[in-house]
């Protein structure tokens, strides 16, 4: 894993980094696409966690306050029509699965009755012809299914991107423009906690082992989906003692529309 500290006036380090392990305290966070009581929930590999000694979402929330205009806001209908294109996505992805499935097994029961051709009249090669029959019709009604449902997720796109582009500019030339100081907030932040910032990534499993001094700390993540973003960001009190487990689920995250 690659961990990242953040120190009061000094530039990102990037690589390993050996924390004193004297006057430590260990948080062990576990990530999972689900509930994390459930042992079947997708752990989530490669997130990127960080554990900030102050709240990032009140710095930004502050500026944004103090900003000479207010954020510009995403027509409600553009956002139907987003959430309109993910479920077409879902749709056509869905059927082209099936499409795939059902394909594989057509060529299969196909050879399988090339092989009994000299068997034709048996009630063995009748019932199989029957299967046969039964997926082929299956197939072609999904590669309609499929054909119809791409063809509606690429027309609610074509017809949507040039307004959601023109969205997202306005949205980016504004945050440009009210979070111009944030990063010298930030270093004050820090500066005042006597923390640094120390970033980690998850393993295989979904969980990572993060030294740090004890304060207090907010976990943040995010993880996107299709059409949403799962975002954490909430405060810990890190003492000395045994590890401080943090567990990030889909149940104690705030989803976000990604726009």
């Amino acid at each position: 894993m690659t961990r990242r500290i953040f120190g009061p006036g000094l530039a990102v380090a990037l690589g390993m980094v050996a924390l004193t392990a004297c006057g430590s305290a260990e948080v062990v966070v576990i990530a999972a696409l689900g509930d994390g009581g459930d042992p079947s929930a997708r752990p989530l590999d490669a997130l990127e966690v960080q554990l900030i000694p102050y709240d990032r979402d009140a710095v930004f929330d502050s500026l944004a306050a103090a900003a000479s205009r207010p954020e510009p806001e995403i027509p409600p209908d553009l956002l139907a029509t987003q959430e309109q294109i993910a479920q077409a996505r879902q749709a056509w992805s869905a059927a082209d699965a099936r499409w795939g499935v059902l394909r594989d097994t057509v060529e299969t029961l196909s050879e399988q009755l090339a092989e009994m051709e000299s068997d034709r009249d048996t009630p063995a090669y009748q019932q199989l012809y029957l299967l046969y029959e039964d997926h082929t019709d299956e197939l072609d009604q999904v590669e309609r299914d499929r054909t119809r449902y791409f063809d509606q997720f690429t027309g609610l796109q074509e017809e949507a991107i040039g307004r959601m582009d023109a969205v997202r500019a306005v949205r980016a030339d504004w945050a440009d423009e009210a979070f111009a100081d944030v990063d010298a907030v930030f270093a004050t932040r820090i500066e005042m906690s006597g923390l640094n910032i120390v970033v980690d990534t998850t393993d295989a499993t979904g969980s990572s082992r993060i030294e740090v001094p004890p304060g207090d700390y907010w976990v943040h993540a995010r993880y996107e989906l299709v059409n949403e973003e799962l975002y954490w960001n909430f405060p810990i009190t890190v003492a000395r003692g045994d590890p401080m487990e943090v567990r990030l689920s889909r149940e104690n995250a705030e989803v976000r529309p990604v726009f």
